[in-house]
């Protein structure tokens, strides 16, 4: 009985925790009238964003870009868990589900995500937060997309007839996370297939080593990285904190001793999870 009773209250508990977590808000189409280059219908075709806006914004927005190799999304610790983070900061935040590999293959990922910072900037006014302090935060490969957003941007279509197309593409920061950077050196096999295919052109890898397409318009970018990551080398940040350095970029760079690929904001670990702590200072000088 004393056992049935314990069990009952703990799954109350439980039950009672879960209701206490706020609701994920509703998603929002990018496309609402079908995305370019859609090769269905299903859910995995519509890329959309989830928008998590705080109760007091602090005048930020940040688009969240999960990892998952390009072939799957980290939704919940490299995209709600990073949402509230950011709204217990202040920061609206919109989390992208863009679309994959092996079925997709780029510049629909780039496209889908240039698109939602387009989006983001056209709502800055009537959300309430502004139009140029809007970033960027991507995940291993969320990572590789987001460095490849603020290495691979435009100034919008000042003529479209769409108002979210007229606006620019460009980042005014951007944070990566265990980041794949480069698919010449330190290579994460998984994500450049998913993402170019197998034999891909060399000129198309070449393009899409971030780290080799820095320039001074890149915008001041923080990378946090662990030495023992050994699914996404530490390299691919060292790298690209480098180029950032040589074009004189704005950067900060922090890389642990421990932990393993993909920890999100290492909530458990009462040394790793230090980092959000630097990142919010850094943050707060956007």
């Amino acid at each position: 009985m004393k056992k049935t009773l314990f069990s009952f209250l703990c799954i109350a508990g439980l039950a009672a925790a879960q209701s206490r977590q706020p609701a994920a808000p509703p998603s929002e189409l990018l496309w609402p009238g079908g995305a370019p280059g859609a090769q269905g219908d299903a859910d995995i075709d519509k890329p959309s964003i989830t928008p998590w806006i705080p109760k007091k914004l602090n005048g930020q927005a940040v688009l969240v870009c999960p990892g998952g190799g390009y072939g799957g999304l980290a939704m919940d610790h490299e995209g709600v868990q990073i949402a509230q983070w950011l709204n217990s900061q202040g920061i609206a935040a919109y989390v992208l589900k863009y679309r994959l590999g092996p079925k997709y293959h780029h510049p629909i990922e780039l496209g889908d995500a240039q698109r939602a910072l387009r989006m983001i900037r056209s709502r800055a006014g009537a959300v309430g937060f502004d139009a140029k302090r809007i970033g960027i935060w991507g995940f291993s490969a969320g990572g590789h997309l987001a460095a490849t957003v603020i290495t691979h941007f435009d100034a919008g279509n000042a003529s479209a007839s769409d108002p979210v197309e007229r606006e620019s593409s460009r980042p005014d920061f951007a944070v990566l996370s265990y980041p794949v950077v480069s698919f010449t050196e330190y290579v994460h096999k998984g994500s450049m297939k998913n993402l170019l295919g197998e034999n891909p052109d060399p000129k198309l890898v070449e393009l899409l080593s971030n780290e080799k397409q820095v320039t001074k318009q890149t915008p001041p970018t923080f990378l946090f990285h662990t030495n023992a990551d050994t699914g996404v080398p530490p390299e691919n940040s060292v790298m690209f904190y480098l180029a950032l350095r040589k074009a004189g970029v704005p950067a900060e760079m922090h890389i642990y001793e421990n932990g393993p690929h993909g920890v999100g904001l290492a909530p458990t670990n009462a040394v790793l999870n230090s980092w959000s702590a630097r990142l919010a200072d850094w943050l707060r000088a956007r």
